[in-house]
C-alpha cells in the first residue's frame, strides 16, 4: 500500500461507540484521521471519543435534525467532511404480522433515511474538494433474506440501492460509495444472541456458533470487528479509488452457494 491518505482526513463514524463502529473509528484514529464519533449513548460515545482523541456528537439519527447537526458540528470543528461511515443500526426480530409499526418507522429512519440524509449533507463538501469516501454498513441481509427480520432486511437492501445510485452521481467528483456486507461479526450484540440461543436450545455457545449461526457459511468462525475496519480503511485509500457502487461481501462464503 502507498501513502496513507487517511492521515488528517476528517472521518465521521455513526454508531461509533461500540462493536464495528468503534473498531472503524479506532482504525481511523490509528491512521491519523480526525475522527468524529456519533452515537445515541452519551456516556459510551464520549468515552470512545476521549480514548481515540476524537470528537463526540450525541444524537438520535432517526431524527432528521440530528443528522444535520452531526454534519454541521463536524464542519464547524474541522471545516469539511472527507469520510462518512454509515454504521448505526439495530436489529428487531418479529414475525411480519406482529412487527410493531413504530419499530418499522424507526428502523427505516435510522438505517436508510439517516444514511441518505448524512450523505446529502456531507456531499457538497466532498464534491467541492473533489475527494470523498462514503462507506455504508449493509449486511449479507442486504442481498439475501431471512424470516423475522422484515425491517432490518428492508433497510439493508435499500442501503445497497442508495450505494449504487450515489456512486453513479459521485464518480465524476472523486467520491466513491460502497456497501460492506458482513456475516456475523463478533460484537456485543452478537455475543448476547449466542448466549441467549445457547440457553434456549440447551447447547454450548460454540455449538450455537458452529451449528446454528454459521451453518450456511463455509468458514466456521465469527468475523472480527478489526477485519471489517481494515476493509473500510482500504476503501478510503487512493488505491481503492476504482471501487465504487459495490456491495462487498465479507461473508465467510455464505452467499457463494
Amino acid at each position: 500500500m502507498g501513502d496513507n491518505v487517511i492521515q488528517d482526513k476528517v472521518a465521521v463514524v455513526t454508531g461509533g461507540a461500540s462493536g464495528i463502529g468503534l473498531a472503524i473509528a479506532g482504525r481511523f484514529a490509528a491512521d491519523g484521521a480526525k475522527v468524529v464519533v456519533s452515537d445515541i449513548n452519551p456516556e459510551t460515545g464520549q468515552a470512545a471519543a476521549n480514548r481515540l482523541g476524537g470528537m463526540f456528537v450525541q444524537g438520535d439519527l432517526s431524527q432528521r435534525a440530528a443528522c444535520k447537526m452531526l454534519i454541521d458540528r463536524t464542519v464547524e470543528a474541522f471545516g469539511t467532511v472527507h469520510i462518512l461511515v454509515n454504521n448505526a443500526g439495530f436489529q428487531h426480530i418479529e414475525a411480519v404480522e406482529e412487527f410493531p409499526e413504530d419499530t418499522w418507522d424507526k428502523m427505516i429512519a435510522l438505517m436508510l433515511t439517516a444514511p441518505f440524509l448524512l450523505t446529502r449533507y456531507a456531499w457538497p463538501y466532498m464534491k467541492q474538494q473533489k475527494w470523498g469516501r462514503v462507506v455504508n454498513m449493509s449486511s449479507i441481509h442486504g442481498v439475501i433474506a431471512s424470516p423475522f427480520k422484515a425491517g432490518y432486511i428492508s433497510a439493508k437492501h435499500g442501503m445497497i440501492g442508495l450505494t449504487r445510485t450515489t456512486a453513479l452521481e459521485g464518480g465524476a467528483h472523486g467520491i466513491t460509495v460502497n456497501a460492506i456486507c458482513p456475516a456475523y461479526v463478533r460484537t456485543p450484540l452478537v455475543e448476547n444472541q449466542i448466549a441467549d440461543q445457547a440457553r434456549t436450545r440447551g447447547l454450548s455457545e460454540e455449538e450455537v456458533i458452529q451449528n446454528v449461526m454459521l451453518e450456511p457459511a463455509a468458514i466456521k468462525r465469527l468475523i472480527e470487528p478489526s477485519e471489517v475496519a481494515a476493509l473500510v480503511a482500504y476503501l478510503c485509500q487512493d488505491e481503492a479509488g476504482v471501487i465504487s457502487g459495490s456491495p462487498i461481501m465479507i461473508d465467510l462464503a455464505w452467499t457463494a452457494k
